[in-house]
């Protein structure tokens, strides 16, 4: 697996992705299948006034180049973060595609333009986009090339980390499409919605420990988080200690172990909510080796969270993070 979070989540989900999301020849890109549901709360909410484009702009890419927009006409997100990013500052009605990661409503009638997560130069360029959007775990490489060989701008964003990284996200994007005044007003709005979250946790003297868990029964993938998971920055902001990291887990993910977890010690345990069914649920969870001894497993306490939102560290990481606060201190007085 990749060493950056993105691209050991992005790998690991691979194993999972069903046929039909890109095209079977490489060619152009087509639409996934009719009859996978969104939920209503599954939105974003784009600024109240819609941004117009100040172009040309010359920006840096996080790879080293300066990438010079002329058009934004047709973007291409190729992540579900950056979508997101695109969708909230009010634009999403240029974006012509989408990768499998982006799930949200707005955006899941838009063709995919990935394959297993890896990029398909020819679906990319067969829409014809002004600008393709790009993490640095986005590939290969080859597909990458291509698309710019094209003549076609590729920005690169810098990964996702932390809460920290939520506003110099959203800048980079705003300013690569000419709308910085609405990056601005996006970044402030996100960091006072994730600000009041924080205001109202409450204030424990024994932090709870979450262990982080990425699940993917279907293909027998079974992971505990650690230092480098993603999830400590959410944790740590909800008055949370992430239990992986603390006992000592130096990678971004390792294979879950009856001592890693008894290290651990969870009193919670947090998975994606895709990941939770594809075990079996809870009943499901807790015969995973090592889960039903924890105090976590022994009280049954898991902590949900949609899979394509949980470590987006976008604009709609104040929902993620009072959903993580509602469901760890729900029976708190």
């Amino acid at each position: 697996m990749r060493t950056r979070v993105a691209g050991a989540l992005l790998a690991v989900l691979a194993l999972t992705v069903t046929a039909g999301c890109a095209s079977d020849d490489g060619g152009s890109a087509e639409r996934e299948p009719a009859g996978k549901s969104t939920t209503a709360a599954d939105r974003v909410e784009p600024l109240a006034d819609t941004p117009t484009p100040q172009l040309p702009v010359t920006v840096r890419s996080s790879d080293g180049r300066k990438v010079t927009v002329r058009d934004a006409e047709r973007i291409v997100p190729l992540s579900g973060s950056l979508s997101e990013i695109v969708f909230t500052l009010g634009l999403g009605d240029r974006v012509v595609a989408r990768d499998i990661t982006a799930t949200f409503a707005q955006a899941e009638k838009l063709p995919v333009v990935t394959r297993n997560h890896d990029v398909s130069a020819e679906s990319v360029l067969s829409l014809k986009p002004d600008l393709v959007l790009a993490e640095t775990t986005t590939g290969p490489d080859e597909a990458m090339d291509q698309i710019r060989d094209a003549g076609v701008p590729v920005l690169v964003v810098d990964p996702a980390k932390g809460l920290e990284d939520v506003g110099p996200r959203i800048g980079t994007v705003a300013r690569a499409l000419g709308v910085p005044a609405a990056g601005e007003e996006l970044t402030k709005r996100s960091e006072e919605r994730i600000a009041a979250v924080r205001k109202d946790i409450p204030k424990k003297t024994d932090k709870p420990r979450v262990a982080f868990l990425y699940l993917r029964g279907t293909a027998s993938v079974y992971l505990i988080g650690g230092k480098d998971s993603g999830a400590s920055s959410l944790l740590e902001a909800a008055g949370a200690v992430d239990g992986g990291a603390e006992s000592g887990l130096e990678k971004d993910f390792t294979t879950i172990t009856t001592e890693a977890l008894a290290k651990a010690a969870p009193d919670a345990i947090l998975v994606m909510s895709k990941g939770l069914e594809s075990v079996g649920g809870i009943d499901g969870l807790v015969k995973i080796p090592g889960v039903a001894q924890t105090p976590a497993g022994m009280e049954r306490r898991v902590v949900s969270i949609e899979d394509g939102v949980l470590l987006n560290y976008g604009p709609r990481t104040d929902e993620v993070l009072k959903s993580l606060v509602d469901q760890l201190y729900g029976d708190a007085e």
